[in-house]
């Protein structure tokens, strides 16, 4: 009697197990995967969704009002990327300022917090832009709002900690988001980004020209810059050429000699914001006696001669509007041209808009949110490389804030990353980063957590800016 009881207990046992794992394995199978789930946000819809060895990679599209203040104005479709690790994970969000890449790719604390990466598209960067498109709706406060409603529809997703990045106007971005959404984020590393207060006090520039890098590679600069004036006028047809052979035209700038002055005067800031020291060597070393194709060839290669054409502006609208209207520009001066050889001078913002879109500059938007970041910041660190001329003019911390930190990468351009840092100060912000991102480093010395990925991670100076950032 008591062998049956036991036999018939232990059926009961298996057979109670069988349901469970039944019961988990139909759970499992019913719980909706990471696509099923954003797709379920209202307003979100998929544009195509691309593999990647470790992660899912989505560019998606979701509804924005055109006038956050007033909603029922009409929406448009913003893009989105979404890199996609695991929900147990920290995520990254990233912003350039400008287009999102649909290419998958890692940005410097998405890799040392191994985490989500969810990268937006700035409003007005097309597709990302309203029609008929409303300039005046193009502000920093709008794109800050923009972020936030992606933030808010993600977080019960993405419910671990969340940072915030981006690459010079991207910086920018990051730093506006935490200006006007300081309690969405844990954590904001905002590389390379230029702070220009006084939009008419631009004297940092010049100093900093004044004595970055080398006297030597200084002066070898300002040569070739000087010599590509003096050869304006044969150097000028071969543009003239150049632009024919391609279909270029100079509807916005007025002419093609305003958009050669303007490719030769961002010679020397170009080169320091996309080169090192050692690439001196590539300029040639006695301008006065080199030939027009290395002197056209050395301005060509730093900014490129198709920039200020009509077709090389275009893309970059929604920045020279905000620059004219928010952002502010540098001005900066000449001292080794002299002043006969220059017609027009370095070119406010408003002089690569359309006529047709109207420009008004607001000069507190960037007084406020300087006075905001000196006393206010909280779990912020601001990268710059030392020899790029964005650094000029930066963030800085004052009394008032709390764990936050201003680094400079030694040598460095607009390429500046925290691995570039000081060693001392290279821990310090891994160990910040993966504090905030509610993460910890399994050695003692802090240290990304994703091993490097020569696809994901690898990338250059962000050449979007064509010299403006």
């Amino acid at each position: 009697m008591a062998r049956k009881t036991l036999r018939w207990l232990l059926a009961l046992a298996l057979f109670i197990g069988a349901l469970g794992t039944a019961s988990t394995g139909a759970a499992t199978a019913a719980e909706p995967d990471i696509k099923q789930r954003l797709l379920s946000i209202p307003g979100m819809s998929l544009i195509e969704e691309k593999p990647y060895p470790g992660y899912r990679f989505f560019v998606l599209a979701y509804t924005q009002p055109v006038d956050h203040r007033n909603p029922s104005a009409g929406t448009f479709q913003q893009r989105l990327t979404v890199l996609h690790r695991d929900v147990s994970r920290p995520t990254v969000f990233y912003t350039s300022g400008y287009e999102v890449s649909t290419t998958p790719s890692r940005r410097e604390p998405t890799q040392i917090v191994d985490g989500n990466q969810v990268s937006m598209e700035y409003r007005f960067f097309t597709p990302s832009r309203p029609e008929p498109a409303d300039w005046t709706k193009l502000d920093i406060r709008q794109a800050a709002a923009d972020q936030h409603r992606i933030f808010a529809a993600l977080k019960p997703i993405y419910d671990k900690k969340w940072l915030s990045t981006g690459v010079s106007k991207g910086g920018m971005t990051a730093t506006y988001y935490e200006r006007f959404h300081p309690r969405d984020m844990d954590g904001v590393v905002a590389y390379v980004a230029p702070n220009d207060v006084v939009d008419n006090e631009d004297s940092a520039y010049d100093r900093h020209f004044a004595h970055v890098g080398t006297k030597a590679c200084r002066d070898r600069l300002n040569e070739v810059q000087r010599e590509a004036l003096v050869r304006r006028e044969p150097l000028k047809e071969r543009y003239a050429a150049y632009a024919a052979e391609n279909g270029y035209t100079f509807d916005t700038l007025g002419s093609l000699d305003k958009a050669y002055e303007a490719v030769v005067l961002d010679y020397v800031w170009g080169f320091w914001q996309y080169s090192r020291l050692s690439d001196c060597d590539t300029i040639p070393a006695d301008a006065a006696h080199a030939t027009d194709e290395a002197i056209w060839n050395s301005i060509d290669k730093v900014g490129g001669f198709s920039f200020y054409t009509d077709q090389g502006l275009e893309p970059y609208t929604p920045y020279y509007y905000q620059a004219a209207t928010q952002l502010g520009a540098p001005a900066i001066g000449f001292p080794h041209i002299e002043r006969k050889l220059i017609r027009y001078g370095y070119l406010p913002p408003r002089e690569f808009v359309p006529r047709e879109i109207p420009t008004r500059f607001q000069p507190r938007a960037m007084r406020d949110v300087d006075t905001w970041v000196r006393h206010n910041a909280r779990h912020m660190i601001f990268v710059y490389g030392e020899n790029d001329p964005w650094g000029a003019e930066r963030f800085r911390v004052d009394k008032g804030a709390r764990d936050a930190y201003v680094l400079t990468a030694p040598g460095a351009n607009h390429g500046a990353l925290v691995a570039g840092l000081l060693p001392t100060e290279r821990e310090l912000a891994t160990a910040r980063i993966l504090k905030w991102a509610g993460v910890a480093s399994p050695t003692a010395e802090p240290r990304p957590l994703a091993a490097y990925d020569a696809k994901l991670d690898a990338r250059g100076v962000e050449r979007e800016f064509a010299l403006r950032p």
